[in-house]
């Protein structure tokens, strides 16, 4: 990787292994541009080093200048620059986010740091979005953005974007309101970090029915009188999870699904064999049961990464043995590679181009 290369610039730092992998994960996703690298180790040569509030300090005020920037660009018509200025002041904030431990103010103000750019986008979209809460738990709601298509009157084919859990949500809405608006649907990006910059997601991480989230989002979705909900996909981010695969199975009411289709779960079950007795690995489902993509009702793209967790002649098999009893699964290698701007907005454009296919052609529509 590129980054190796400027690992010294941390110089002492580099000796705090979630330091120096926060910083290598930055300049992964830096465009390829000079001003941006410099940009960034201009950050660094600002540190005080052994100062973890120096660390702290430094990114974060870089992350609101990007913000103030992002803000004036979007405000003079500029919004796809003002986008990836959000986008890039997330990952600062990010970074900044690495040294500090269990201090409660400084990830509440971080975390109110990346809230107010997606909040800014929203604002200054074409057509302005807003914040929903959604029920789910008694005592623990969700919180999601909702940004409706420009220009269309009445129900709207609508993509419902899960983030993955423990994930924060306004990356995804940065990265994906752009492919939704250009295909005419509206977007529903959420996650179960609940609402407001306090997470208590640790309170409900280990609950045994994580995935009945899925389920209340979308009877928030289907009870808006704005969403068609005859054609309604949802969308894994970063497209494979087996989460969003077991949160909609058995569930009639999607017309498209991107997700893993249980491939993880097929995955972690051969992973596990190799460590029991042949007794106990008796009683395990086997690599070509794939339960949980026979449940799933709707059309189903598995987009893989082509540098992903899995191999792509391995994810192939398998998606020929889930063929045999779920015809309406395909599988698509993307060459998506991180830090790659361009892999990975054109990987989500055609993401987004087989969803509003599927929407366009929805039985449920055409019935």
């Amino acid at each position: 990787m590129r980054s190796e290369g400027f690992l010294k610039a941390l110089g002492p730092w580099s000796e705090r292994e979630e330091l120096s992998d926060a910083f290598e994960r930055l300049l992964d996703t830096t465009p390829k541009g000079e001003g941006e690298l410099a940009e960034c180790l201009a950050v660094v040569q600002r540190i005080c080093h052994g100062d973890e509030e120096s660390w702290y300090r430094e990114w974060v005020r870089s992350a609101e200048m990007m913000r103030m920037a992002a803000l004036a660009v979007a405000d003079a018509g500029a919004l796809e620059a003002g986008r990836r200025k959000w986008l890039r002041a997330i990952e600062y904030y990010d970074v900044a986010a690495s040294p500090i431990g269990t201090c409660v103010m400084r990830r509440q103000a971080i975390a109110a740091g990346i809230r107010a750019c997606a909040s800014d986008y929203l604002g200054l979209a074409v057509s302005q979005g807003e914040v929903v809460t959604i029920s789910w738990r008694d005592d623990y709601p969700l919180e999601a953005y909702f940004l409706p298509a420009s220009d269309r009157d009445g129900p709207v084919p609508t993509v419902i974007c899960v983030c993955e859990p423990g994930q924060r949500k306004e990356r995804s809405l940065l990265r994906l309101a752009g492919h939704a608006a250009e295909r005419g649907l509206s977007l529903l990006v959420v996650d179960l970090l609940g609402p407001g910059p306090d997470s208590r997601f640790d309170e409900i991480v280990g609950h045994h029915d994580l995935e009945s989230a899925i389920g209340s989002v979308m009877d928030y979705a289907c009870d808006r009188d704005d969403v068609d909900d005859h054609r309604i996909a949802i969308l894994a981010d970063d497209w494979c999870s087996s989460f969003v695969a077991r949160g909609i199975a058995c569930d009639p009411r999607y017309a498209a699904a991107v997700c893993d289709a249980g491939l993880w779960d097929i995955h972690e079950r051969v992973c596990l064999s190799h460590r029991l007795t042949p007794d106990e690995r008796a009683g395990l489902p086997g690599a070509s049961d794939c339960r949980v993509a026979r449940q799933i009702m709707c059309p189903l793209l598995v987009a893989l990464p082509k540098a992903g967790w899995l191999r792509a002649d391995i994810a192939s098999r398998l998606v020929a043995q889930m063929k045999r009893e779920h015809l309406d699964v395909t599988l698509e290698v993307v060459a998506s590679h991180q830090g790659c701007a361009a892999d990975n907005a054109q990987a989500n454009a055609a993401v987004f181009d087989w969803i509003a296919a599927r929407l366009a052609s929805s039985p449920q529509l055409r019935s």
